[in-house]
């Protein structure tokens, strides 16, 4: 209760004191769109698509939102909430700055672990204009207490403060400006239910995508960074992409370099010894994906490892080889979770060259 206490009166504060609110270092981190966008200095704003015919797959998704704004436009509404969710690189971020472009509105973005107490978010939703879109990254690190502040502006477009303490506390609601909120996670799971079913404009899951569509990704890519591409280097570029297209345009980049560097054209050799200097090999796996199979294949035999085990031996992080490392595994069917823990499979035996005896 005292921290909503003083949150209250910081929001109070706030809403009548501005110029002295915006100097506050506790101000919550917050982007606005404008000033990225004049920015051109970052090369993955350059190469993120501003309209939907450059926005390259996940058709499912770009045709249920083209949707959900054009019924919103027609009754003259703002759009509803949405959820985004899936692995990272996907293109959630790039589908929330499409929504923006596409109803001329601005987007604010902040994430999950910038909003640390209820005031930080007050101070976001407050400042908000008609017709705002706030994008949330990683939604499902915002704690308990922001998120069920959350629940009534998602709702009913109010901000529920408390003044006072004890028996004489009381109750207020300031009205807030009809606003968007589009959100992202990596993990859905860990948004609880009552959130995740106040968005009511739809909760998406981004698929990896195929080769073909990580080419196409590439090619467009490589024009915008004024870099001719070999189709045959473009291939090879998309088949080590991990089926991500953030990937792809890392990957890009560095073969960029190197080709300059070294001053070779962008065929698929020069694209073959750029990739294999990172350590990238023919099917798209790491120097982490490779250790992370051969401690399950060497250390402990091909018997099942648990995530905590696993994740000591590979000195990184539970969430780590959760988010960043399994996935690809498992959908390249080198890694199968079992209910007593992960294990390679045969195929990932094959593809690191060891011999592979079937369990009785």
């Amino acid at each position: 209760m005292d921290s909503v206490l003083i949150t209250t009166t910081w929001v109070v504060y706030h809403k009548t004191n501005s110029m002295s609110s915006k100097n506050s270092s506790k101000t919550p981190k917050i982007t606005d769109q404008k000033k990225v966008e004049n920015d051109d200095v970052f090369l993955d704003q350059a190469l993120r698509p501003s309209k939907w015919e450059d926005y390259i797959g996940q058709k499912h998704i770009k045709d249920n939102i083209k949707i959900l704004l054009r019924a919103a436009e027609e009754r003259g509404h703002i759009p509803e909430h949405i959820l985004f969710y899936g692995p990272p690189g996907l293109g959630k971020t790039t589908l929330a700055h499409l929504i923006a472009k596409e109803t001329g509105k601005q987007i604010k973005i902040t994430s999950g672990p910038a909003i640390e107490k209820v005031g930080d978010l007050a101070s976001i939703l407050t400042n908000l204009s008609t017709g705002d879109i706030l994008f949330i990254d990683e939604i499902h690190r915002l704690n308990k207490m922001v998120e069920e502040i959350l629940y009534p502006a998602m709702e009913s477009g109010v901000l529920d403060i408390i003044i006072g303490k004890g028996p004489s506390a009381r109750t207020i609601q300031l009205d807030l400006p009809p606003f968007t909120l589009i959100a992202a996670t990596t993990r859905v799971a860990m948004v609880s239910s009552p959130l995740r079913s106040r968005f009511s404009g739809g909760v998406f899951r981004l698929e990896f995508y195929s080769n073909e569509e990580i080419a196409e990704i590439v090619d467009r890519s490589s024009k915008l960074l004024k870099t001719k591409l070999e189709k045959k280097a473009l291939e090879e570029i998309a088949k080590r992409s991990r089926f991500t297209p953030r990937t792809a345009n890392y990957f890009l980049k560095r073969v960029r370099d190197f080709a300059q560097v070294h001053k070779k054209d962008l065929d698929e050799k020069t694209v073959r010894e750029a990739l294999n200097m990172l350590a990238i090999d023919e099917i798209g796996l790491n120097a982490s994906d490779r250790k992370f199979l051969e401690i399950l294949i060497e250390k402990f035999n091909g018997k099942p490892v648990g995530l905590k085990t696993i994740s000591a031996a590979l000195s990184e992080e539970e969430a780590t080889v959760e988010e960043v490392i399994e996935p690809y595994l498992i959908q390249l069917g080198l890694l199968e979770r079992t209910p007593k823990g992960r294990m390679a499979t045969k195929k990932a035996y094959e593809h690191l060259g060891f011999d592979f005896k079937e369990k009785n």
